[in-house]
C-alpha cells in the first residue's frame, strides 16, 4: 500500500503547529479539521494564505497530494480563536445528542472513495499508537470494547458524585461480560480524562470482580472524510486487530452511542441507547441488564461474530428465549 505521507507546518499567532497525520489522497477539507484539533480554530474561519492550486487559492476537495508540496512546508493561516470555538472544539463527544440526525440506513454504509488511504492510517496507528495493557489478555475470550460518555456515564447532568451519573447496573454489567470477554474502554477523550472518569466510577478498582485489560482514548482514532457526512473521527477496531492477532472482527463488539464511531467496522457495533438525564432516567434504565444477556447470548451460541446483525440484538434475545 504506497500512500506518500505528507507533513506541514502551521503558522498561527506566532507559533507553529505540525501536522503530520496526512497522506497524499487527503484532502484540504482533512487538513482544515487537523488544523482545528491543533489550534482550536474552526474549518470556516481557516484562511490559508500561502496555500496554492494551479496558482488559485485551493478549495476543499483539492487533494494534498495534487500541489506537490515540499516535506515540512509551511503554510501561514490567519483565522480567530473565540472563547466559544474552543468549547465546542474541544470536547468532539458531548455533540452526542446533536448529530444522532446521522444514525440513518442510508448514511451507514459508505463506500469509502480512497478507502486504502484509511487502511494506511490504520496501519500507521498499529505502528505508532502504544496500547499501555492494564491486564493481559485471556486466552479464549471475545472483546468487548465500550465507549464512555452517553453509553456508561452521563458527563452533563448535575450530580453530587459518580454514582449518580453512572449508568444503573454498570458494574454487574461489566462482572457479567467479564466471564466471556476482555474489556477495554475506548473513548474520543484524551487518557488523563478517561483514568479519571474510570476512577470516578469505580470501575479501575482492585475489589472488582472484574478487569480492564486496555484502553485507547482520541490519539488511536483516525479521521475520514465522508460524502455525506463531511469531515469526522472514528474508531477503527483494526487498530486493536493489528496489535492483537486474538482478537477480529469474528470476536470483537462495541458499545458506543455513536453509530459513525464504529463506521469503519460497521457489522462488529452495536448502537447503544444513550444514557443522558441521568438525574431523572438512572432509576429506570435497564439497557445495560439486557444488553448482558445478550453478550452472554452470543459467547454461548455464536462462534463468529461476522454472522450476526447486532441492530436485531434484541430479536436476537426474544428467539433465544422463546426456544428454551
Amino acid at each position: 500500500m504506497d500512500s506518500k505521507e505528507v507533513s506541514l507546518i502551521i503558522k498561527w499567532s506566532g507559533k507553529e503547529f505540525p501536522i503530520e497525520d496526512l497522506t497524499e489522497h487527503d484532502t484540504v477539507a482533512v487538513l482544515r479539521h487537523e488544523i482545528c484539533k491543533k489550534t482550536q480554530v474552526r474549518p470556516e474561519r481557516q484562511k490559508l494564505l500561502n496555500l496554492k492550486y494551479k496558482g488559485k487559492p485551493v478549495t476543499d476537495d483539492v487533494r494534498l497530494g495534487a500541489m506537490d508540496l515540499k516535506p515540512n512546508f509551511k503554510v501561514m493561516m490567519v483565522g480567530s480563536l473565540e472563547s466559544d470555538i474552543k468549547e465546542a472544539s474541544s470536547r468532539p463527544e458531548d455533540v452526542g445528542s446533536v448529530v444522532n440526525d446521522f444514525d440513518n440506513e442510508e448514511e451507514d454504509n459508505v463506500a469509502f472513495e480512497n478507502k486504502e488511504v484509511y487502511l494506511a492510517k490504520i496501519n500507521k496507528r498499529i505502528k505508532d499508537y502504544t496500547i499501555k495493557e492494564l491486564n493481559p489478555p485471556r486466552e479464549g475470550k471475545r472483546l468487548l470494547v465500550l465507549d464512555i460518555d452517553y453509553t456508561i456515564f452521563d458527563h452533563r447532568s448535575a450530580a453530587e458524585n459518580g454514582t449518580e451519573l453512572m449508568r444503573p447496573y454498570l458494574h454487574e454489567f461489566l462482572t457479567s461480560a467479564y466471564q466471556d470477554y476482555d474489556i477495554a474502554i475506548w473513548s474520543a477523550t484524551s487518557m488523563r480524562w478517561i483514568v479519571e472518569k474510570m476512577k470516578l466510577l469505580g470501575v479501575t478498582d482492585e475489589a472488582r470482580e472484574y478487569k480492564l485489560v486496555f484502553m485507547l482514548d482520541d490519539a488511536a482514532m483516525i479521521t475520514v472524510l465522508c460524502p455525506l457526512r463531511g469531515v469526522i473521527e472514528v474508531k477503527p477496531l483494526g487498530v486493536i486487530w493489528g496489535k492483537y492477532s486474538q482478537y477480529s472482527s469474528k470476536n470483537t463488539i462495541m458499545f458506543d452511542d455513536l453509530r459513525r464511531n464504529f463506521l469503519m467496522n460497521p457489522k462488529s457495533g452495536l448502537r447503544i441507547k444513550p444514557f443522558s438525564e441521568a438525574h431523572l432516567n438512572r432509576h429506570k434504565d435497564k439497557e445495560l441488564v439486557k444488553l448482558a444477556k445478550y453478550l452472554k447470548a452470543i459467547a454461548e451460541h455464536c462462534d463468529d461474530f461476522d454472522t450476526l446483525n447486532h441492530r436485531r440484538w434484541e430479536d436476537y434475545l426474544a428467539k433465544k428465549r422463546s426456544s428454551h
